[in-house]
Order: structure tokens, then C-alpha cells, then sequence
């Protein structure tokens, strides 16, 4: 399996210097807990590649988590990633972050909260924690939790900025609205706000699209994680079951 499938699906997925981040509380809103289920197409080289993953979110007032894990055809589990924390005035807070990739040793990056410092199993590098930084798995739910505090801001050209932390280290990622689209999905054409986190022009990171469902309480119905070389990977939502209270 090419490194992009593996290095692509991170649900969630989808790094600097820390005076880069400037984080402000905001009005949030958090999704409902829920199960979401996709299929995946990726192309690598020519060659394609299929499989499927399964996304659980966990939230309420106090605390959250988010747990993925991507099988691709003939393999089997090839990534596994999890981040837990609690929620506060910026609102998801991350203390763990734990990935583990076919083949490769898992890696924690975890979120010291007494100490006030990012920091890396996978490396020496360490950040001070500001307020409002992401890990790979919770930025996409954080972004969602802001859109729903404020559908009204949801039009074209607006902009979120999040610290998101990795396996290694962290860097500042922006979301930007692209517009509005309708989606064929197995659970019927689906409504979607685009967000796009390009990367910057001299970089070769990984551009992540996000196809946001309103009509779905806003929960990702597709992601596309595309490099500069033409490799992909496209996940998009085949079922939704909500697991909260009075679901």
C-alpha cells in the first residue's frame, strides 16, 4: 500500500511555530454523538484502491472522543487513529492523540494541560499551549462545532483557523468556505457546504476537502485528500446512526 492511503486517512483526519497560532474562544456548538460509516476510493499510481472506515463520535458538556479506523481491501486495518479530551471555552480540547498506521509503531501526542505544553512520542519537538489547538482527528469536529454555532458565517470565502498537531509536530490549518454543493450519497443527494484546507503555495502537504451536510446536523459527508502528484483519496458517507441520549 502507498504511503498517501495510509498518510491520507486520518478521519478526520485530515503543522509551524507556535507564534503562528492566536486562538480566540468562540461560540460553539458540538455535533451529536454518532456512528458514520463511508466507503473509500483512493487512485495511486494509476492503480485503484477501495475500502471503507468507520468514524465514532462521542460528546456531551464535559468531554469527547472521536475513534477511526480504515480497512482497505485485502489487507485489512491499515490505520487506527483516537483522540480524547474535554470541552472548554475554545471548545474541543484534546489531551491524547494516539495513531497507529499498518506496519508502524503508534504514536501518542499528548496535550499536557498542567504544564501547558504539545508534545510528541514521535519526536522532541514541543509547543505551549495557547487555547483552541487541534489534533488531526478533532479539527474537522471543531470546525463543525463552530458552523453550528454560526450557520450565518457559513458562505463563501469565509475562513477558520485552527493549531492542529500531528504525529511529529503542529501547524496552523485553514479552512475556507468554497461554496455550496448537492452530493449523490447512498443515503440520498445530500445538501453540502465545501470547505477546503489548501496548503500553502511552496508547501507539498496534502490539500483536505470537506463536504458538510446541514440537513445531517452538519456531520462530513465526504473527504478528499489530494496530492500535488494527482494521488487521491475519497471517502464519502454510506450511513449514520446517532448513538446519544434520545437518539
Amino acid at each position: 500500500m502507498k504511503k498517501i492511503l495510509i498518510r491520507s486517512l486520518l478521519s478526520l483526519m485530515l503543522l509551524g511555530s507556535a507564534a503562528a497560532h492566536a486562538a480566540e474562544a468562540a461560540a460553539f456548538s458540538l455535533a451529536p454523538s454518532a456512528e458514520l460509516r463511508y466507503t473509500i476510493k483512493a487512485k495511486q499510481s494509476g492503480i485503484p484502491v477501495s475500502g471503507n472506515a468507520t468514524v465514532q463520535w462521542q460528546a456531551d458538556d464535559k468531554k469527547y472522543s472521536v475513534h477511526s479506523e480504515t480497512r482497505a481491501m485485502l489487507i485489512g486495518k491499515i490505520l487506527d487513529t483516537g483522540s480524547r479530551g474535554s470541552i472548554d471555552s475554545f471548545g474541543l480540547a484534546p489531551d491524547q492523540f494516539n495513531e497507529k498506521r499498518f506496519n508502524k509503531p503508534e504514536t501518542i501526542t499528548t496535550f499536557d494541560r498542567a504544564k501547558k505544553t504539545l508534545k510528541f512520542s514521535a519526536s522532541e519537538q514541543t509547543y505551549t499551549l495557547k487555547g483552541g489547538e487541534q489534533d488531526r482527528s478533532s479539527a474537522v469536529w471543531q470546525v463543525i462545532a463552530l458552523i453550528r454555532a454560526n450557520p450565518d458565517k457559513a458562505v463563501t470565502g469565509q475562513e477558520w483557523k485552527l493549531f492542529v498537531a500531528g504525529r511529529r509536530d503542529a501547524d496552523p490549518w485553514t479552512f475556507r468556505v468554497v461554496g455550496n454543493e448537492t452530493l449523490q450519497t447512498a443515503m440520498g443527494p445530500q445538501a453540502c457546504l465545501h470547505l477546503s484546507k489548501a496548503p500553502p503555495a511552496d508547501s507539498k502537504d496534502q490539500q483536505l476537502d470537506i463536504w458538510l451536510a446541514p440537513g445531517l446536523d452538519w456531520y462530513p459527508v465526504r473527504l478528499r485528500f489530494s496530492d500535488a502528484d494527482g494521488d487521491f483519496v475519497d471517502q464519502t458517507l454510506e450511513s449514520l446512526k446517532k448513538t446519544g441520549v434520545g437518539s
